[in-house]
């Protein structure tokens, strides 16, 4: 009998294993989790690069308007009777602002309104509150001490003179350290869209804090814009709540940026 050997070399199972499967797996996770932080801070510093740009177009727009009229642009015209802002108008109290009827309209663009910051969740805001303040973009205005004429008694206390004009604007002694509008936002029973920035203080009130509404919303940073005309980020670090509300506006990264804890950032003076 004869016996052939053969010179072939045993090939190995074309399928892949369990365990290979396993280590790809593996192997993609691992990736993952070092790569989507990256990705997720990326998609937010794009996304806070289009609000900066969005907060100077409305800096801007109000330059334009102070150009032409000789004051800012009213914060709120008519205050008491709750129909006019910045960014908008309604017809009634119980409707929302009707965005592109606001004093800006003509130096805003073709729509007229003013364009949202991305980060802000304006669409989820709104079908949860009503988003009667839908248009301001997410942004808030100096109402306080620019969307009003003021005039100061020696005491320190402001009176609002008229607040269907804003203030002149060579009466800002220091433009580069002056907030004009700034992120914002609300904590209501949740995260309000709120079109105005408010000091730390009611300037016709000086020891009556208010409720923040500056929204540190861009990882934990707050796009500012300043009456020079430059726009840079900064870091909350105080907030406070009145017990008014049922928010907690800490917790929503709501609350004031600097370390003087006064109006300095908003006054006039």
């Amino acid at each position: 009998m004869t016996l052939t050997v053969s010179n072939r070399v045993p090939q190995p199972p074309s399928g892949v294993t369990l365990l290979e499967v396993l280590v790809v797996v593996s192997m993609i996770s691992i990736l993952a989790s070092i790569l989507l932080p990256g990705l997720a801070a990326a998609r937010e510093q794009a996304r806070a690069v289009t609000c900066r740009s969005n907060v100077s177009q409305i800096m801007l727009a109000n330059t334009y308007y102070a150009q032409e009229h000789g004051v800012y642009c009213p914060g709120a015209s008519g205050f008491l009777k709750n129909l006019h802002r910045w960014h908008g108008a309604r017809g009634r109290v119980s409707e929302r602002f009707e965005p592109g009827r606001g004093p800006l309209e003509a130096y805003l663009g073709a729509e007229g309104e003013v364009r949202h910051c991305p980060t802000f969740p304006a669409a989820e805001t709104a079908a949860r509150t009503g988003g009667f303040e839908r248009g301001c973009g997410g942004y808030g205005y100096n109402q306080a001490y620019l969307g009003v004429q003021l005039r100061r008694f020696a005491s320190g206390e402001y009176v609002v003179e008229d607040d269907r004009a804003g203030v002149r604007a060579e009466l800002v002694r220091r433009p580069a350290e002056t907030l004009m509008f700034a992120d914002a936002a609300f904590a209501g029973s949740g995260l309000i869209e709120y079109s105005f920035a408010e000091p730390r203080f009611h300037p016709q009130f000086p020891g009556l804090r208010l409720d923040p509404s500056i929204h540190f919303r861009h990882r934990r940073l707050a796009n500012v814009g300043w009456c020079d005309g430059h726009v840079d980020s900064r870091a909350r670090s105080f907030s406070w709540s009145s017990g008014l509300y049922t928010g907690d506006p800490q917790r929503l990264e709501i609350g004031w940026f600097g370390t003087s804890d006064d109006n300095r950032f908003f006054d006039l003076e």
